[in-house]
C-alpha cells in the first residue's frame, strides 16, 4: 500500500500537495492536544486555513485522514528499519542492531503522544488493521533479509515465517507497554527483547 492511499483526490499539483500537507499538520496538531476521539473535520478545515469544501475533496472523513497519518508512521518506522539495517557486517552486528531498533520504536511512541494516539485509536479500523499486517510482512522481509546470510538455506522459509510474526507481535508488545505505567513498560519490553534475541538466535547453526 502506498502512501496517501486512504486521500480521495490525489493531489498532483505542487500547490495541491501543500495543502494536504497543511491538512495533515493541523490534525496532528488537534489530535496532540484533544487526542483523535475528539478531532473534527471543521476544526482541522480552520486550523489549516482551507475551505471545508476543500477539506473533502482530499479526504471523505476523519478516519481517512487518520489512516493516512498511521500509514506514515508506518512508512517512516519502515525506513528507519531498512537503513539501520543496512549493510550487517556479522551475526552480532544484525543482533545488536535489532535490539537497538526494539528500544527506539518505543522510545518513539513515548516520546510522541500523538503517535501513541493515532495507534490506539485506530485498532478497530479494519483499513488501518489490513494495512499494519502488510507493514509486518515488508518489515519482515528486511529482517529476515539481514539475517540470512547468516542462517542456513534450508531454514529461510521459516525464518520468513517467523521473522512475519515476529514484526506483528512487536507492535502489540509496544502499544500494550505503552498502555501501562513507565517501569511496567519497561520491563515488558526488556523481557520481549530478550524473548525477540532468543528466537534470531535459534536459526543460527551453532549460536553465536
Amino acid at each position: 500500500m502506498t502512501e496517501n492511499t486512504a486521500v480521495r483526490r490525489q493531489p498532483t499539483q505542487a500547490r495541491a500537495r501543500a495543502r494536504v500537507e497543511k491538512i495533515l499538520t493541523a490534525a496532528t496538531e488537534l489530535i496532540e492536544r484533544t487526542g483523535s476521539d475528539q478531532l473534527r473535520m471543521s476544526e482541522i478545515a480552520a486550523r489549516a486555513g482551507v475551505p471545508i469544501g476543500s477539506l473533502y475533496q482530499y479526504f471523505p472523513d476523519k478516519a481517512s485522514i487518520v489512516r493516512t497519518l498511521a500509514e506514515r508512521i508506518m512508512l517512516r518506522v519502515r525506513e528507519g528499519l531498512r537503513e539501520s539495517l543496512a549493510d550487517v557486517e556479522s551475526v552480532e552486528d544484525a543482533l545488536g542492531r535489532l535490539d537497538n531498533l526494539l528500544e527506539g520504536y518505543y522510545a518513539m511512541f513515548l516520546m510522541e503522544p500523538v503517535t501513541r494516539d493515532i495507534w490506539s485509536g485506530t485498532q478497530s479500523d479494519k483499513d488501518i488493521q489490513d494495512m499494519d499486517i502488510e507493514d509486518s510482512r515488508e518489515n519482515a522481509r528486511i529482517v529476515a533479509g539481514a539475517l540470512k546470510p547468516f542462517v542456513p538455506k534450508k531454514e529461510h522459509a521459516r525464518l520468513d515465517t517467523v521473522c512475519f510474526l515476529l514484526m506483528q507481535l512487536t507492535g502489540a508488545a509496544v502499544r500494550l507497554a505503552i498502555a501501562v505505567d513507565r517501569k511496567e513498560g519497561d520491563r515488558l519490553v526488556a523481557e520481549y527483547g530478550r524473548m525477540l534475541r532468543l528466537e534470531y538466535e535459534a536459526f543460527l547453526p551453532d549460536g553465536i
